[in-house]
């Protein structure tokens, strides 16, 4: 039987020995790639049959940009993460991958986890059924790209007529924006009334970078 070939996103290399020491023992499957990005893993160019993804990763890319650029390349995705943030867990449930397995999961539930996967079924969790079903209006905000734009500008910091001058809006127009996105925040059950709210909205939709953490 040929190996089902497996690569990895992960920017711990003591995560990524950890996965070549389980798929060592396993003669179905062979860690064949890994990165700590996406596109690093992309431009290797290696055939593979599944990838395995945190969704929390030093270069502050998002979970959906990620999934996006694997699914392009014809890449399943199973999640391999701490699973310590629902919403992002939820990021990549609506962008399609086959389930998430717990890095402090069992080995032997890895495993069966990464298999399964890479045989294009799905991996279903106690996690990934709490994340998914917690919430179902979490990701119901519905703003526009342009709303996007200025929340991302003005959560990290920038100030109204900064944004404004970046994008070609009056400062106005910008306050209207920002007004808008609150509404639309309230609306989704997930009020955002001052500066850091907004900044906390957009990490958590993948608009702004995870803040990195001591490890």
């Amino acid at each position: 039987m040929t190996a089902r070939r497996i690569g990895i996103v992960e920017d711990h290399e003591s995560m990524v020995l950890g996965v070549r020491a389980m798929l060592d023992g396993h003669v179905g499957l062979s860690l064949t790639a890994s990165s700590d990005t996406v596109d690093g893993l992309l431009a290797q160019r290696v055939r593979l049959d599944l990838v395995l993804l945190d969704l929390r990763l030093a270069d502050g890319s998002s979970p959906t940009a990620n999934i996006e650029a694997l699914h392009a390349a014809g890449l399943p995705v199973l999640v391999y993460t701490g699973a310590e943030n629902p919403y992002l867990v939820r990021l990549a449930a609506k962008a399609g991958v086959l389930g998430i397995v717990r890095k402090s999961a069992p080995v032997e539930r890895v495993v069966e986890a990464i298999a399964a996967a890479a045989d294009g079924s799905p991996v279903i969790t106690t996690e990934w059924a709490a994340a998914v079903d917690g919430d179902p209006d979490l990701d119901a905000t519905g703003l526009s790209p342009r709303q996007q734009e200025v929340l991302s500008l003005y959560a990290s910091g920038e100030k109204a007529d900064r944004v404004g001058r970046m994008l070609g809006l009056s400062t106005e127009t910008v306050n209207d924006y920002i007004g808008r996105i609150r509404a639309k925040y309230a609306a989704a059950g997930r009020p955002a009334g001052t500066k850091v709210d907004l900044y906390q909205r957009a990490v958590e939709d993948g608009l702004l970078p995870i803040p990195e953490r001591d490890q």
